[in-house]
């Protein structure tokens, strides 16, 4: 199942009105859940099947990963839109290292535009936007790692 498949399947359980559909095809596991108000897909998680290694490896855990220090929104930042990453991986700018970046502080994005990619187990994920605005601020440099639900952009709506 490619990227494109899975986002497909996110707009269609997001305008169905169901509230939570699981998907298993061979060793991928799919859960989607939308909220009941706006139908937007609240969480949306890609799961690999543990493969089989002739090495010992460390115990697998289910835990989240929850960030050090909470991030409490200022008054400043309050009306702002932030933009989180829907995976764990690694955060890249551009598409590819000979491209260049695809937006900057300042550039203003539409619905459905390309803002980064996160790249996990050697898949390169498009990020695209959800809303339309300005991008205020990048929260996270070039090639560094992401977690799951970690701030990325924030945007200015107005």
């Amino acid at each position: 199942m490619d990227l494109k498949e899975i986002q497909n399947l996110i707009k269609f359980v997001s305008n169905s009105g169901v509230a939570e559909v699981k998907l298993e095809t061979g060793d991928i596991k799919i859960t989607i859940r939308t909220t009941l108000e706006g139908n937007t897909p609240d969480i949306t998680y890609v799961q690999q099947a543990p493969m089989q290694h002739a090495m010992p490896a460390a115990p697998a855990t289910t835990a989240h990963v929850v960030p050090s220090a909470p991030v409490v929104p200022s008054e400043e930042s309050s009306k702002y839109i932030t933009i989180k990453s829907p995976m764990i991986g690694t955060f890249y700018r551009k598409p590819s290292p000979d491209k260049p970046v695809f937006i900057e502080v300042g550039s203003s994005i539409g619905k459905g535009d390309v803002l980064c990619v996160v790249e996990a187990m050697k898949l390169f994920n498009e990020i695209e936007s959800e809303v339309s605005g300005k991008i205020v601020k990048i929260l996270v440099d070039d090639m560094s790692p992401v977690e799951f639900d970690q701030p990325l952009f924030l945007v200015d709506p107005s």
